[in-house]
């Protein structure tokens, strides 16, 4: 996985792929959406982050592109020496995790550093808790200072180091953990083997005065390391994330120190009989025995369980990462191509729904309409699966951004320039629809999300092809447009749709977009009412306030574009959305809004969330 050319950590090229496309897809967006979509495509682990963001620096620096950044020059030697980039990835000093490929090694990595903070926490406040104790009982019992108290502060002291090292900002490697792992337990087994030996042998001495007693004596006396031992060991089988091989060695090693060290220094005590020792190791193998099996078996099923749960959120090709939204058919998902290891976002059909055969249908036509579309403004679909179980699901591109409803919401109504900029844009993804027959009925704010795509900013995307309907449809696509006919967003639904007893057409979306831009200037749809029946009857009956009575900075020309695609004759609306865009380009505060503009309001928005 890894090579070392002089002095430099290098990685191989599926490595490789992964952090350069990350790269590419980062610097086109804007700087306050990087951080956001960083964090979400490096899933967490700080080290691939830390390498993305030295790559970015050192791209800005040379302003030669990522694509001067070769794979050959990472994989097959060492960075010249003229290369920017060498200086800057010697200061970073990091490297991949070997593990890197696999979702599962990651989440291990992150898991094993949470889990080693916790114990060894925990390991510390004991232990210091335990020697305050026994400082204060140093006089009044006359503890021997060199073998007790001074062990138990070291001990303390070393606790201290680990917590403050893996508590760091620094990234840590999954190997660099298990080596963290490796120096807690094997300091803990040294501390707690001279604190099993002490009682036994040194001061009270109790195996010496208990061989003298009756045998059977013997397995009380073990009990007190063997349940000390055991609780010692079954915690690090089943807290500690690691394979059952890994655990059957660690917990062998740590259960053979203390029988090994009693073994010895019971042998060399002439005052214990031979058959006494016998009798109190053979207790203590049985305790230690149950214990390591009890830690072998947790470890392993934990791990299957692990296994499970990560194949769980797999489907095809893709692993599943969190949830972005949930829409009328299925739930969106952030997730990752296993080989291409680039984001996406994956739609997949509620499980209830799975079973519907009509549901099915209508989602693959999604798909399949969604594909043919190619206007830079319409989400673009890159691939169609169906999962073992029958869940369906398909990947589209990962937009890092704001849907409109989430702008609005965090920042308030639009400017007027904004509004037509991102309306024309609109325009021309619904031009390739409807001129291919396809009608969206969905048009709303929470389907349209604003973000940076190949430099460009503020490009206006469109979404969720659910409910799209073939103007002409044949008896298949007339048989599921009439289970819903009366489906969509009451807020944006025109009057035909909302009373489901017209057919529809190019201009009803034109009223949904009507819609979508009395929003955007007001802050609130055309229509607020009590019930979703009060709203499709507003939209049937009433007409919409103008503009400018609840916005008096709108400007008329663009109050009138919006008025007339809200009105409810279909005939008195634009008849096609080119004329409604040119209607737009008219308008005075066309061409206002300009991408400087966009590059200001994205570089000061804060807390951007992701959307798909």
């Amino acid at each position: 996985m890894e090579r070392e050319f002089d002095g430099l950590t290098t990685i191989c090229s599926d490595e490789w792929a992964r952090v350069n496309a990350i790269v590419h897809e980062a610097i086109a967006l804007p700087p306050a959406q990087r951080d956001v979509f960083l964090e979400h495509a490096c899933e967490g682990n700080t080290v691939l982050l830390q390498l993305v963001r030295s790559l970015m620096i050192s791209d800005a620096a040379t302003l030669g592109g990522i694509e001067s950044v070769r794979p050959s020059e990472i994989t097959t030697g060492p960075i010249p020496s003229s290369d920017p980039r060498r200086d800057l990835l010697k200061t970073v000093e990091i490297s991949l995790p070997r593990g890197l490929t696999s979702a599962q090694t990651l989440e291990i990595q992150v898991l094993l550093r949470h889990r080693l903070q916790i114990v060894t926490l925990i390991g510390l406040f004991g232990a210091l808790l335990f020697n305050l104790v026994r400082l204060v009982q140093v006089d009044s019992t006359h503890v021997d200072v060199w073998r007790t108290v001074v062990p138990g502060w070291a001990y303390v002291a070393g606790l201290m180091v680990i917590v403050v090292l893996l508590n760091r900002r620094q990234p840590h490697t999954l190997p660099q953990l298990r080596w963290f792992e490796a120096l807690v337990f094997g300091l803990s087994t040294v501390y707690f083997v001279g604190e099993t030996y002490k009682p036994l042998f040194i001061g009270a001495a109790w195996l010496i005065e208990y061989s003298h007693r009756p045998p059977a004596e013997m397995s009380i006396l073990a009990r007190q390391p063997g349940v000390f031992w055991m609780t010692v060991i079954i915690i690090y089988g089943t807290f500690i994330p690691s394979t059952g091989r890994r655990c059957a060695a660690v917990t062998l090693t740590m259960s053979l120190a203390p029988l090994v060290t009693i073994t010895v220094a019971g042998l060399k005590e002439p005052s214990i009989s031979s058959w006494a020792l016998f009798l109190f190791v053979t207790e203590l193998t049985l305790w230690l025995a149950v214990a390591v099996a009890i830690a072998i078996y947790g470890s392993h099923k934990i791990t299957v369980l692990r296994e499970e749960a990560l194949a769980a959120r797999r489907l095809g090709q893709y692993q599943l990462r969190q949830r972005l939204a949930q829409g009328s058919m299925g739930d969106v998902y952030l997730a990752e191509h296993l080989l291409l290891k680039r984001p996406c976002a994956v739609k997949v059909i509620r499980p209830e729904r799975a079973g519907d055969a009509r549901t099915l249908e209508r989602f693959l036509r999604e798909v399949q309409i969604t594909a043919t579309l190619t206007h830079p403004n319409t989400i673009q679909v890159f691939d169609y699966g169906r999962a073992g179980d029958g869940t369906a699901y398909y990947a589209m591109e990962y937009l890092p951004g704001l849907n409109l409803e989430e702008m609005v919401a965090r920042h308030g109504p639009l400017s007027p320039p904004r509004v037509v900029f991102l309306l024309r844009q609109l325009c021309g993804a619904l031009a390739e629809a409807h001129a291919v027959g396809l009608i969206h009925r969905d048009i709303k704010p929470g389907n349209v999300i604003v973000c940076a795509r190949g430099g460009q900013h503020d490009v206006a995307k469109l979404l969720d092809f659910g409910l799209v309907r073939l103007a002409a449809p044949d008896a298949s696509g007339a048989a599921l447009s009439q289970a819903g006919l009366i489906l969509g967003t009451p807020a944006y639904m025109a009057p035909e749709q909302a009373s489901g007893t017209r057919p529809l057409d190019a201009r009803s979306d034109i009223y949904s977009l009507g819609a979508l831009a009395y929003f955007l200037l007001t802050g609130q749809p055309p229509f607020v009412r009590a019930s979703i029946v009060e709203t499709l009857a507003a939209h049937m009956t009433e007409p919409a306030i103008p503009v400018r009575h609840v916005n008096p900075a709108s400007p008329a020309d663009l109050d009138e574009v919006v008025m007339r695609s809200l009105a409810k004759d279909p005939e008195r609306r634009f008849p096609d959305v080119a004329s409604l865009e040119r209607a737009l380009e008219l308008c005075g505060s066309s061409g206002e809004w300009t991408e400087a503009d966009a590059v200001a309001w994205w570089s000061v928005a804060v807390n951007v969330p992701s959307s798909a």
